[in-house]
């Protein structure tokens, strides 16, 4: 198994506002595609209300406390240890709370670096550089759908001595 984080974030690691994203970015959402299809994303009830859907062509696992959730298309977890039982590539995709929780059991992360500042009252928790490395980092392309500077990070967890 392999376990990752997939998120973007401004450069205040602003995540959303409302229970929405602050911002409107096709190639962040394609890039979300690319990566998680064919895969699993594991997020928390709020995030997965904020999409209203399960994403297609992927496993789609809604973590809660509350046993009496359930949605078609949608595995149902109730706890953190459940995600380490999962097969394959997992995706941890928001909010701020299981992304605090999982962000030091991650092997790598999938970053949107938005360029630019928002109002949020949502946020990924902080990291430094001395804990990742820099596998990727390229610089998304600029049109008339997607204005907003961006760069697409993939981070990798340095080994530990």
């Amino acid at each position: 198994m392999t376990l990752s984080i997939l998120v973007a974030h401004d450069q205040q690691r602003v995540i959303g506002v409302n229970n929405q994203l602050p911002w409107h970015l096709p190639n962040d959402l394609k890039h979300v595609k690319e990566l998680s299809t064919g895969n699993t994303l594991v997020m928390g009830r709020a995030t997965f209300d904020s999409i209203g859907k399960p994403l297609p062509n992927r496993k789609n696992v809604v973590l809660t406390r509350n046993k009496s959730f359930k949605h078609d298309g949608v595995d149902v977890i109730h706890s953190i240890d459940e995600i380490y039982e999962l097969p394959g590539h997992v995706f941890i995709f928001g909010g701020q709370t299981l992304f605090e929780e999982m962000i030091d059991k991650v092997d790598d992360m999938y970053i949107t670096v938005i360029e630019d500042k928002y109002n949020g009252d949502t946020f990924f928790p902080p990291y430094t550089f001395e804990d990742w490395e820099v596998e990727s980092s390229i610089t998304g392309k600029l049109d008339e759908k997607n204005t907003i500077p961006h760069t697409f990070l993939h981070l990798v967890r340095k080994e530990t001595a």
